[in-house]
Parts: structure tokens; sequence; C-alpha cells
């Protein structure tokens, strides 16, 4: 084994610190907080996450500069593509019933810097998707009265006009974000029946929508005299389709709420799926219903619905759909508030945040210094914000979370079990090594290749098991397959278990970047030649294919006890490729903020999180003298001998045995 000298010692320790990984306690049902929510519950806090303000604006707005009435090709495309992120949150879900959604899923696969910026992006897009709905809903209720509320508030209040800043305060935006918030502390069940209400009232509009807009429809709006089904071709319905793509950012509240689940195992897969089947649903009769009431290029982008049943002479019917849209824009809103506090609970209550909004109210059973705290700043950001540089920010923080679960997925499907023991580990690696105290020297503990430990009584049993070792149970996870071995198992065959996965999805997702940064830019900013541009097609796309083959050559870990994702890697995979195109497609001044706003969460993480984390805590704890033999994927038999420091950091020295001179071995033995 190759030894590092003296200087990079403390450069490696850095590095583990920052890639630790998250414990997990033995028993994940049990929480601090109240798990009171059943399937239904979250179903419809998924349905309420996702069919907002989006069904009433962004499909009227899509149809009529983007894809006319093959909106609804858009919507069908765009949440295929989001029940390939939907699978796995459900799975993670199912399977770290624990609060956090996509932070906790990475901060258990990946590591701890990564888990953090995860969480730390999605905060924010939280902060800002609920300032904007809030904005959304101020204004659609203003234009109800013919814009009264502004007017008042610019000739009697106060007036701005300030770069990136609202014309005007929006004292309707930010007084219903702290009643919302109000009512959010009382507790999960108090939330989620004002979001049974809202979300029952949006689904009998959208009902009433369906059946009398299908009573007015005309197929005429569809035919060639009007433009015909499609009038801005295959290109128009992709480019809808990345704008629809939003209108599903929404269901990860489920996962986020998986640690108050009854059942999360077999609630938390289920309800995502139905939630993400209504949405779709809804969306996509809808626009069919939209564009056969009226002619696609006669839309009203800003309120669609309303309009179309306003020129069809039911005026009434106008204010029905008005109603419906509020109170879908209230279901957005109480969803970003019900996520919110819970992922800076998580953070919090891993020592990565600060410990202020780690607390829980002994009666409610809600984290509600998280949620004061964050829904105040998010009315802030509603008064003072207009909605267009809100909508800006939005999406690329969603993005990054659904892409580093995808990876979670692929990372965890493929690394063996590791086995439950009484004595202390080190558990924040992917390898736990289970050590002896002094009174235990003449037994060790040998670490196989399943990740299992197992206890010996006499040195020479060891090194019989070293020969035993070479033999590799070819059915664990992660483990080359056994008809790749005459093909793959010399470069291959002699990694420990998972390892080749995890440099896989690495260059899964690399490739993925190289290959759309050269879709994106390749033939604009870059004015790449043809041959250069195929070249480059063809190297990054091979490069991602065999990285998908090297994956699936790997035997993968099968769980029937909770929800899997089918066809593992390949869907995680096409998500990671969809998600990286979307953020590439965003505009540079979305990269300069969410720079910024990393930066920024990095002076946190530096300052605070990384000294008070719960895992660094764990590793800092007095450990015993630990003496345990571990066989490698070589053969060899490596002899570990740890002593503990005043300070609680261990001084390790290792000596290397080889399995075959039996005699080396014994020699080693008795130098100890």
């Amino acid at each position: 084994m190759a030894t590092c000298g003296r200087g990079c010692v403390p450069a490696v320790r850095f590095c583990h610190q920052l890639n630790r990984l998250k414990t997990l306690d033995d028993d994940l049902m049990v929480t601090s907080m109240k798990r009171c929510l059943s399937m239904v519950d979250l179903a419809l806090l998924g349905v309420g996450g996702m069919v907002g303000s989006g069904l009433y604006v962004l499909t009227g707005a899509v149809a009529k500069d983007t894809a006319g009435p093959a909106v609804v090709l858009s919507f069908l495309i765009a949440a295929i593509a989001s029940l390939m992120a939907a699978l796995c949150y459900a799975e993670f879900g199912a399977r770290v019933p624990r609060t956090g959604s996509a932070y906790m899923f990475t901060y258990v696969s990946c590591g701890e810097i990564w888990a953090f910026l995860i969480g730390w992006n999605v905060v924010l897009e939280y902060m800002i998707g609920g300032a904007a709905v809030a904005r959304a809903w101020s204004g659609y209720l203003d234009s109800m009265f013919n814009h009264t509320i502004q007017n008042y508030t610019q000739n009697h209040i106060m007036k701005w006009n300030v770069p990136y800043i609202a014309h005007y305060p929006d004292l309707l935006a930010a007084g219903i974000l702290v009643v919302a918030t109000f009512f959010i502390t009382f507790g999960v069940r108090v939330s989620s029946w004002l979001n049974h209400i809202f979300s029952a009232i949006s689904l009998a509009v959208i009902l009433f929508i369906l059946v009398f807009g299908f009573i007015l429809a005309d197929p005429v709006n569809w035919s060639k005299d009007e433009g015909g089904f499609a009038p801005f071709g295959v290109s128009g319905v992709m480019a809808g389709t990345a704008t629809c793509f939003y209108a599903f950012v929404g269901f990860d509240v489920i996962a986020a709420s998986s640690e108050e689940a009854k059942n999360p195992q077999r609630a938390i897969p289920m309800a995502t799926a139905i939630s993400l089947g209504l949405a779709a649903t809804a969306y996509i009769l809808v626009s069919t219903v939209l564009t056969l009431m009226v002619p696609w290029h006669s839309l009203d982008p800003n309120s669609a619905l309303s309009d179309a049943f306003f020129r069809r002479g039911y005026s009434w019917a106008g204010y029905i759909v008005a109603v419906g849209s509020i109170c879908a824009m209230n279901t957005v809103l109480l969803s970003n508030l019900f996520s919110l506090p819970r992922i800076v609970y998580a953070m919090a209550e891993d020592g990565l945040f600060f410990s202020f909004f780690a607390k829980v109210n002994p009666v409610t059973k809600v984290p509600v210094n998280a949620i004061l705290v964050f829904g105040l700043l998010m009315a802030v950001m509603a008064l003072v914000f207009d909605l267009e540089a809100l909508v800006q920010f939005l999406s690329i923080g969603t993005l990054l979370a659904y892409t580093f679960v995808a990876a979670s997925v692929i990372v965890l499907r493929f690394q063996p079990e590791k086995e439950k023991s009484s004595s202390k580990s080190n558990s924040t690696s992917p390898n736990f090594h289970l050590e002896t105290s002094p009174e235990a020297s003449e037994s060790q503990i040998i670490a196989q290749d399943s990740g299992e430990l197992k206890e010996y009584e006499s040195f020479s049993d060891k090194l019989q098991l070293v020969e035993m070792q070479k033999t590799k149970d070819r059915s664990a996870p992660g483990v080359l397959k056994a008809r790749w071995e005459p093909y793959l198992g010399r470069a291959l065959g002699d990694f420990e278990p998972g390892k080749v996965v995890a440099y896989s999805v690495l260059g899964v997702m690399v490739s993925s970047v190289s290959l759309c940064a050269v879709f994106v830019f390749g033939t604009k900013q870059l004015h790449l030649p043809t041959w250069s541009f195929a070249l480059l097609t063809v190297v990054f796309g091979s490069t991602y294919l065999l990285s998908l083959v090297i994956i699936y050559a790997h035997e993968p870990h099968i769980n029937t006890k909770t929800f899997q994702v089918p066809l593992v890697p390949f869907v995680p995979a096409a998500s990671i490729l969809l998600n990286v195109f979307l953020m590439l497609k965003l505009t540079p001044m979305t990269w300069i903020r969410f720079t910024v706003w990393v930066a920024a969460g990095l002076l946190v993480y530096f300052g605070y999180g990384i000294w008070h984390s719960k895992e660094r805590l764990r590793e800092l704890q007095p450990k015993d003298l630990a003496a345990r033999y571990v066989v490698l994927p070589s053969g060899s038999l490596v002899e570990t001998v740890q002593s503990v420091q005043p300070n609680g950091q261990g001084d390790t020295s290792t000596l290397h045995t080889s399995s075959s001179p039996g005699h080396n071995a014994e020699e080693q033995q008795a130098k100890r």
C-alpha cells in the first residue's frame, strides 16, 4: 500500500472532512416530529406544490409565444422528464424517511460539503419561489380590481425608482406571507388541512374548466386556418418543454415531509406517483381546452383561462377561474412555507447551520424558529423585489438538486450493505470498520469484501482467510458481474465493491456537462466547425455511454422492502443529462447570482458548519486502542494499530503483512 508523505496528511484529512457521510440512526422512524401524514395528505401536498399559478399563467404564455396548441405535447414530454427525477426522490424518501429532501439524500451518499451546498441553494429556491408566488397572487387579485391596490400604494405610500427593485412595495404580497407563516406555525395538521381546503377548491375549478371548456371547444382553432397544431415546429415543442418542466417543480415537498409520514416506505412512492399523474393530467387537459376554446395566437399570456371565458361571453365563468387561480397559488405558497423550514431544520440538526433553527416546539412538533425567521425573510423579498427579478433566479438550485439526487441513487444502488454493530465504529466513511478494545487483543476483526465484519480467535485463522478472500462473492452489490469478468475483470476486478461505480457516476456527470455544453454553446458562442462539433459530440457521448455500461456491469443492490427506481442506472443518468441541459440554458445573469450565493454559502460552511458538524464531533469522540486486520482486494493482510491522543484524534500507524509468506506475518505479530 502506497503511503503518503507527512506533508500531504493535512490535505487528506481535510478532504475527508469535506466528503464525510452522514451516519443514520438504527431506527429511522424515531423522530422529534409528529408522524401524522397519510398517503392522501402527501399526495395533496404534492398536487398543491405543482398545480399553481403555472396552470393559469404558464399554459397561455407557452401556447401563444412558444409552441401553439402543441403545448399539449410540451407538457406531456415535461411530465415524463419530471417523472425520472420524481422516481429518484421517491426511492430516497422511502429508504431514508428523514426531513431534508435533496440535502439529506446528498449527505447520505455524496458527502458533507455537497449536501450543504445543495441545501443552501434549495433554501434560496424556496424563498424566491414563495416570494414570486406571493407577488403573482397579489398581482392577480389586484388585476381583478383594476389595479386599485397598486395605484393607491404608489400615490399615497411609497414609490421607488431603483434598478432590480420593485417600483412600489407590495404590502399585499408581504401580508399574505406573514398570515400564511402564522398558520404554518400551528403544526403539520393545520398546514395539511389548509392545503386540503385550497386544493379541493382548485381541483373543483379545474374540473369546471374542463367540462365547460370542452363544451365550448371548437376544432377549427387547431386547423391550418389558425396556424395548425404545431405552428412553431418541433423546435417550438422542445422549447416549450423546457419551460413546462418548471411547472412540475414542487413534488419534492413529498420527500421533504417523509419524517412526518405515517408509513413513508409505502406512502412516499405512492403519493409521488399519484400527485405527478394528477398534475400532468390537469396541465395536458387544461392546455387542450384552452387552445380549443379560442385561437392560440389571441391568448392573453397573463390571464389566459379567465380571458378565454370572457371572450366567449361567459364573464361569470372568468370569475370562477380567478378564484381557482388564487386558491391554487395559495397551495403553492403553503408548499414553499412547509418545505423551507424543514430543510433549514435538517441542516441545523446536523450542525451545518445555526443550532437556533434546530429547535422543535414541544406542542406543535414543528421547527417554529425556522418557520418564523424564513417566513419573514420571504415576506421581505416579496415586499421589495418585483416578480420578473425573482423569476429570473428560479430553477438553477432545483435542477442542481435533481442532478445530485439522481447521482446519489446510482451510487447507493451499487454500494454494499453496511452491517450494524454495537461496537464503536467510524461510520463516516463508506466502509465501516469496527474497533476492538485492549481486552480483545487475541481476537481480531476481518473486513470482508461484502462489508461484513467478522471476529476470529487466532491469527492463523486470519491467514487462512486470505486465500478465501481472493474468490469474491459475485452476487454482492458493487461487484463486477460474473458474465462481464472475461471482458472487464483484468481492469476492474481488483477494486473495492462500489468504488468503480462511484468513479463512473463522476464520469457520467462530467460527460453530461461536456456534451450539453457542446450542444448549447458549440455552434453559436464557440463557433465550432462542423468536424470539431461532431468529434466532441462523439467523444463525450461515448464517454457517457461507456460510463453507463461500466455501471451496468456491476451487481446492484436489490431491496424488496422499499420502492426502487426501475432501469438503474439508465433512468437516473437520463435525468442527469436533462437537468444539466436545462441548467446550461439559463441566462448568464442567473449563473452570476448563483455563484455569489454559493460563495456566501461557503463562508457560512467554513465559518460555522464544518466546526459544528455532528459528524465531526462524532469523529472526535475518544476511542480505545484499536487493532484490526483488513483483507485487501489484492489479497494482502493489513494490520492497523490506532492509539488515542489526549485531544481525541488518533495517530494511526499501519503495518503490512503478506498472505503468501506466513512467517512474515508471524514476525509482524511477534513485533506487536
